[in-house]
């Protein structure tokens, strides 16, 4: 049962990080409806930017202040994705609203620059990440139940997040703008606002959230420029179980998924586990064709 429980725990882990990276696919793909393949590269670049922050302080700034890089790593990783995610929003994606199949090929060639670009800057082997020392260690429940300090400090981080953007979504102008754009753009066109450049912003926050998701990541192993490619597929898993575009229903599906992921690797193994979630979803989709919450409005009715 303990063994059990630390699964359940490790999964739930598992789907606050892919909470994390399938919001900002959920934003993305729900305002524009972009098939964007090169957002596992958004994850990666949030990993090597915690990497770059890191050796920083390890070789330039003194040793007492080392463990507190991990604060400064993730804006930074936010920061070096959303800004990825900008300049490929205005150099690539503008041009491919509405086009669905060519986004796939586009988007699916940019992932595959990113991660040449990043064999060629930081070579093909994987690298570590050195958590900080506080991150160390576990949370003794009894005896034959630890959690680790590292599980617990990711979840708390996507709590964090997750409020952060419900206040954003929900409670702000500019989340409202979002919301207009994302039911019916040519009427929040036709009042004023600027849908371009919600766009932009909005693409460059998607993709800023996956690299805090990246971020999350280097706590759990090491990372390599084919880290995205591992997280994608059940990224956009997570995305068309909870209801593209929805917020709780990508919260929903993580969570589904994480842990339900890791009760059938539990019960049968990895391989075998990973096949029966895929059946379950697909059995699912079938049921209830736009996921677990919809958002209602007459331009997603037509």
């Amino acid at each position: 049962m303990d063994t059990y429980l630390l699964q359940i725990f490790n999964g739930i882990s598992v789907s606050s990080i892919f909470m994390l990276a399938a919001l900002g696919l959920a934003i993305t793909f729900g305002l524009m409806k972009i098939i964007n393949m090169a957002h596992g590269e958004f994850i990666m670049i949030g990993a090597y930017a915690a990497y770059v922050i890191q050796n920083i302080f390890s070789q330039y700034l003194p040793a007492s202040i080392f463990d507190f890089y991990f604060f400064i790593a993730i804006p930074a990783s936010f920061l070096a994705a959303g800004i990825f995610g900008w300049v490929l929003e205005r150099l690539v994606i503008c041009h491919l609203y509405g086009r669905a199949l060519d986004s796939i090929l586009a988007t699916w060639g940019v992932s595959l620059i990113l991660q040449q670009l990043a064999r060629s800057i930081f070579g093909a082997p994987n690298v570590d990440v050195k958590s900080p020392d506080w991150l160390n260690g576990a949370l003794l429940i009894h005896p034959g139940l630890q959690l680790p300090y590292k599980r617990l400090f990711i979840m708390l981080m996507v709590i964090i997040c997750m409020t952060a953007i419900y206040y954003l979504m929900y409670r702000s102008n500019y989340g409202r703008k979002i919301r207009a754009v994302m039911q019916n753009r040519a009427m929040a066109a036709s009042l004023g606002i600027n849908t371009r450049k919600i766009d932009a912003y909005t693409f460059a926050f998607g993709s800023g959230l996956a690299g805090i998701a990246g971020c999350a990541l280097t706590l759990l192993g090491s990372i390599g420029p084919t880290l995205g490619t591992n997280y994608i597929v059940d990224t956009f898993m997570v995305v068309v179980l909870g209801g593209v575009g929805s917020l709780w229903g990508t919260i929903a599906g993580g969570f589904l998924i994480g842990t339900g992921n890791t009760t059938l690797e539990f019960l049968t193994d990895a391989t075998l586990g990973k096949v029966l979630i895929f059946t379950l979803v697909i059995i699912f989709l079938q049921w209830r064709p736009k996921g677990l919450f919809t958002i209602n409005s007459r331009s997603l009715d037509e």
